[in-house]
């Protein structure tokens, strides 16, 4: 794949990068990337792999912007309010880049449509705020062989991992919390709060770890660490880094052994 002058000049600074290179930026115009939530995580998450070069974004959200928004949502104006996430989040990508092709879906991911919302990408990154949405995102993941971006904050703790459920040996994030989070009684950030920095912390977080699966075989941007939790601190600061082990037994990935 060819890039055109304009493209090449604007990544220049990605394809300098031997880690990266001319290849490594070349599949990422290709690549395909599912945005599940276009809140706190999903903002600056859009932000960084739009300007990285993704090539083509499905945007889901169900949720309108509300003035509480916009301490950490940081796409979203005041003009913006009462209007749909993913709608408003289309505009800023066809602003910032008019060459990246996007789908923008107004919908609640669930396990009767996720399969068809993620049909087609190379990876899906979930960045949603309840544990029922998020299984239902990585069972369609593992069935559809997609790899999966989770991300996820509470309060001043934030969690990234990569997981490849589909991959023999590997586990998906059922094998992680299990099925009695099946439901939508989960605690929000209305609850608990939380700050627009921190939020800001782990959304980039997720998308350099995006960066790094969709690179695997292409680049050297570093090891995916498929099934590996990161897990940041934002008070101390610090972070550490937990295995998830396969589940056997995983409603999710189980039969892939």
């Amino acid at each position: 794949m060819t890039l055109a002058p304009d493209r090449l000049d604007r990544f220049a600074r990605h394809i300098v990068l031997p880690d990266v290179g001319g290849a490594g930026q070349a599949k990422l115009v290709r690549s395909h990337v599912v945005l599940v939530g276009l809140g706190g995580i999903g903002s600056p998450a859009l932000q960084y792999l739009a300007g990285a070069g993704i090539g083509r974004f499905t945007l889901i959200d169900d949720d309108v912007i509300e003035a509480s928004n916009l301490q950490r949502q940081t796409i979203f104006t005041p003009a913006a309010i009462g209007r749909p996430k993913a709608e408003v989040a289309g505009e800023w990508l066809q602003a910032f880049d008019p060459a990246i092709n996007f789908d923008v879906r107004v919908a609640r991911i669930d396990r009767g449509n996720a399969a068809e919302l993620i049909a087609g990408a190379d990876l899906v990154l979930d960045g949603c705020d309840n544990f029922a949405t998020r299984l239902a995102v990585s069972d369609a993941c593992v069935a559809a062989g997609i790899p999966l971006t989770s991300a996820a904050l509470g309060r001043f703790q934030g969690q990234v991992a990569n997981f490849a459920g589909h991959r023999q040996g590997h586990s998906c994030y059922r094998c992680f919390v299990g099925d009695a989070f099946d439901a939508e009684d989960c605690d929000s950030c209305a609850d608990l709060g939380v700050l627009g920095a921190m939020v800001g912390m782990i959304g980039a977080f997720g998308a350099m770890h995006a960066l790094r699966a969709l690179l695997e075989g292409v680049a050297s941007l570093g090891d995916p660490q498929w099934g590996q939790l990161h897990v940041f601190d934002g008070l101390k600061p610090s972070l550490r880094a937990m295995r998830i082990a396969k589940d056997p037994e995983c409603g999710g990935c189980g039969g892939v052994q």
